[in-house]
């Protein structure tokens, strides 16, 4: 089996994948699941055996397609002093892919473990909507089915050209699998800093699952119909 062939299967398992992005980038790991596959116990996991911010991810033509706005975007056309902050980058200089932050309305507080898989399944179905044509079905259920400001971020991913984030590297790897562009994601830590990437392919092996760079992503991805334009 080819290490694409074993992150597909992985992934199309509903089973976790660990994604470095590049060390001349954030040189971070996330810890990454489907999100169809997500119940409390893989929030649980995200957050206690990651721990980073536990973040809703899909493809920037869904979000725009639901009038989702960018969340830098959105900040800028507040007012003078919000538009300087949006302007600043961090130090590997790409806009961030933030939209906006929301709750199922079936939630209690939204924070728990089961309220954010609730508000995480719930996104994924306004996602299946939406790639099976049903964009107007999908849109009606986002803005009749969530509230906002919440405790669930939702990234956007852009394509690879522009952007090669962990967002996007995830997004990308699921269109690989023949899978909807729909997964969760938390950055792996250890005390006081990001996990080094021999720290995360030490997790890797002993959770028995992949590791894949950035690099590899993008080779993958080179000259395939999924990953072409967008």
């Amino acid at each position: 089996m080819s290490r694409l062939e074993e992150v597909i299967d992985t992934l199309r398992s509903g089973l976790p994948i660990l994604i470095f992005d590049d060390a001349s980038r954030e040189a971070e790991v996330d810890l990454v699941y489907p999100a169809w596959a997500v119940g409390p116990d893989e929030v649980y996991d995200l957050r206690v055996n990651a721990g980073g911010l536990i973040c809703y991810a899909t493809d920037s033509r869904v979000t725009l397609a639901l009038g989702i706005p960018w969340g830098d975007e959105l900040l800028a056309s507040y007012n003078s002093y919000l538009k300087l902050l949006a302007s600043r980058r961090l130090s590997y200089g790409d806009r961030p892919a933030f939209t906006i932050w929301v709750n199922h309305v079936g939630v209690r507080t939204g924070v728990s473990d089961s309220d954010r898989s609730l508000t995480v399944r719930k996104l994924d179905e306004v996602v299946k909507l939406y790639y099976e044509g049903r964009v107007d079905d999908a849109r009606d259920m986002f803005y009749r089915e969530f509230q906002a400001p919440g405790h669930v971020p939702i990234l956007a991913a852009r394509s690879l050209e522009e952007r090669r984030g962990h967002t996007e590297l995830s997004i990308t790897l699921m269109k690989l699998a023949g899978l909807r562009p729909s997964v969760v994601l938390a950055e792996v830590l250890v005390r006081g800093r990001s996990a080094s990437l021999d720290e995360a392919r030490d997790m890797a092996k002993r959770r028995r699952i992949p590791i894949v760079t950035g690099s590899e992503v993008v080779r993958w991805c080179t000259g395939s119909e999924v990953c072409r334009g967008r």
